[in-house]
Parts: structure tokens; sequence; C-alpha cells
């Protein structure tokens, strides 16, 4: 029983979620229906639309669909095309996913049909696909983003396909089904597609049996690897260890590499903990050198113990903001001449070991100010010390 050729709309009223763009008064529905739609661009999950969108708008325009994928577009395909319709009545849609792979020749041959308007190019990615393409390509074009399924509209597309395949579904199974596949319409239908060729009575059991965990974003998709990196880096950031933690597993879960993650920590134990807290730079610096020697499975437990000393670590940037200041007054041209007393084979340099430890003298030949030590862990007692050697 083919659920997703059954449940594919084709309408904007039959489309689940999206309703910011399918509504009867969302832009893009409006746009449609008067026949004004142009060139767009769709970016969102896996399974959240972003096709079955595009033959919608080709139904409601009334337009030939031609379909294709930028890994595999060549083209003299596309140029067939454009021959075809060159003095046609009616336009055709070309739909290209992964259209953020379009290499720069297949944007150089769409561009001019584009500026014509003798095609509608709806482009389909789960990156934003602005990053990728030419200025040309983007000036011509709108660019729209599918939100992930929630589990409430899962649900209704759920009873329906249930209905329609009469099959009975145990609720921890409808759980399963609708949580598990993480916003992903297709793929909550395949599951329930290959376990209804094995029993009309759905349990969790069955469902587990053909799909282990749960559907994950996985991290090779750049908007997800970032995404995820970057949650997890503010989450030890703002000091919380249940968020960073689940952060953690997601990037494990999703096949990050161990050392990527190490080395991660060591740039934020420096950069946001510092010197609050200076034996954060050694605790991840051997977390680092573990990982890499011990790998998965027991790479996590190295990962987890760091996150969680990192988040209830005393946390300064002070370094961070002091390396920064300076480097963008030298970008600004300020260059200082060094003074004599602390040249290479000039006298007068005062040793500070033979004064106790600190003597007063001339470093710079202009006075400046970089380093602004906080009042957080073991920095504030190094502000204390400065404070009175320097009084």
């Amino acid at each position: 029983m083919d659920f997703t050729h059954h449940f594919r709309p084709k309408s904007f009223d039959e489309i689940i979620g999206q309703t910011h763009l399918v509504s009867k008064d969302a832009p893009l529905r409006r746009l449609c229906e008067n026949g004004a739609l142009g060139h767009s661009f769709f970016y969102g999950t896996p399974g959240s639309g972003k096709t079955s969108l595009a033959r919608v708008i080709a139904n409601v325009m009334q337009l030939p669909f031609y379909e294709f994928n930028a890994t595999s577009l060549k083209v003299e395909s596309l140029r067939k095309i454009f021959d075809q319709y060159e003095n046609a009545l009616q336009r055709p849609l070309i739909f290209i996913d992964e259209v953020h792979r379009l290499a720069k020749n297949q944007q150089e041959v769409l561009l001019p049909v584009m500026e014509k308007n003798s095609i509608l190019l709806i482009g389909a990615s789960t990156e934003n696909p602005f990053f990728s393409l030419t200025s040309a390509m983007r000036s011509r074009s709108m660019l729209f983003e599918l939100r992930r399924i929630s589990k409430d509209e899962l649900n209704l597309l759920l009873d329906k396909a249930l209905l329609y395949g009469k099959l009975s579904c145990k609720d921890d199974a409808r759980e399963y089904l609708s949580v598990s596949s993480n916003g992903d319409a297709r793929a909550m239908l395949k599951l329930l597609e290959f376990a209804s060729a094995l029993n009309n009575e759905i349990t969790l059991e069955l469902l587990k049996s053909l799909r282990p965990t749960a559907q994950n974003d996985g991290s090779s998709d750049a908007t997800v690897h970032y995404d995820l990196i970057s949650a997890l880096i503010k989450s030890i950031r703002g000091s919380d260890a249940d968020a960073a933690i689940y952060y953690l597993a997601r990037l494990i879960k999703a096949g990050e590499s161990a050392d990527f993650i190490a080395r991660r920590l060591v740039i934020l134990a420096s950069e946001d903990v510092g010197n609050a807290n200076p034996q954060a730079l050694t605790l991840t610096t051997s977390c680092m050198s573990s990982v890499a020697k011990i790998g998965y499975p027991e790479a996590r437990i190295i990962l987890a113990q760091a996150v969680v000393y990192l988040c209830a670590s005393p946390k300064s940037n002070s370094a961070y903001l002091a390396i920064n200041r300076a480097l963008q007054m030298i970008e600004d041209g300020v260059l200082l001449e060094i003074p004599k007393n602390i040249q290479q084979n000039n006298k007068g340099y005062l040793y500070p070991h033979d004064f106790g430890g600190y003597v007063k003298q001339k470093y710079l030949s202009k006075e400046l100010k970089f380093v602004e030590l906080k009042d957080s862990g073991y920095e504030k007692k190094m502000k204390e010390w400065m404070t009175i050697i320097k009084s």
C-alpha cells in the first residue's frame, strides 16, 4: 500500500502544515492563484513538503511540471525543454531539488530563461540556497522557508492514513510514529507503509523492529551541523548543563566526529571560561587527546565530563576581548615603536626578579588598555594581585 503516493496533496487545502504559505490569505498562495508567482526557492527540513508544494503550484497555475535533481541535472535536458517551449503560449514549471548543489555553469544556463520568464523555476533544498546561488539568481527570485511539521499536524495525517489502510494502532505506537519521525511526514508514512505490509495491527514492537531509533536530522547538512554545535556552545556558555548534554547527545547520534566536538570544547575553554578557571583549558586539551585515542562509544563519556565541567565553571571572555581589541588596533594602523629598554641588545632593562618580582618600567611607547580582568572565579584573584603590585 503506497501511502506517500496516495496522500500526496493536489491542492493547497490538502497540504499538511505550512499554513504561513498555503492558508487562504498567505502571500504565496495568493500569488499562485493570481498567476503571478515568480521564480522561487524553498528550503526546510526533509519531509516538510517542498516537492509536494511545487507540484500543487503546477496544478494551481496549470503549468507542465518537470522535476530534476541538481546532483544529476544535465544542461542538455534543460535546453531540450527550453527549445520545446520557446514559442509556446504556456511556460513550464521546472523544479530542481538539492538546488544548493547547482554548478555555476548550470546557473548560467538558467539565467537567460529566468530573465525572459519563459519558464517558472522553483528550487528546493534542506539548506538555505541563497548562500550557494549567484547574486544574479538571487535577485530574480523569492525565498520561502518550510517549517518542520508539528506533532499535531502529523497526527492528523496519521489518522487519515490509518483509516485509508484499515489499520489498528495502539497508543504507544501512534506516539512513536509521530514523535520519532521528527517532523518528517514522508518518513512517518513510509514507516507505516512497511509496518502495514507485515501486519494490520500496528504495535510499538513492530515499528521498532523496522526503525529502532528516532529519525535524526544528521549533521552532514551544513545548516543542521552548525545549528547543533552552536546550540551546544551557547548552552555551555549559559551554564545550562542539561541543555548542553542534550545537544551533545544530538551531535553524537548524528554521527558528528568526537575530534570535532572536542576541538570546539578546547576553543570554548579559552574563549568563554578563560582565566576564571584556567584548569578548563588543561582538562579540555586532555579530553581532545583522549577521544582521539579512544573513539566512540566510550568517547561520549569523556566529552560529557568536559561539557559538564565547562558548564559548572565560572566564565570570563577577557582574554578573547583583549586580543581582538589589540588586533583591531593594529589593523587600524597603530604600530608603536618598541621602547629601547626592552629591545634586544639594549641596556636599561630592569629585571623584575631583582626587584622582588615587579618593577615599574616602560613597555609601551604609548599607554594602551586592552585587558580588563573580571570578578569571576580565579580571575578575581588575578585582578587583585595585579592591583596590589602596581599600587
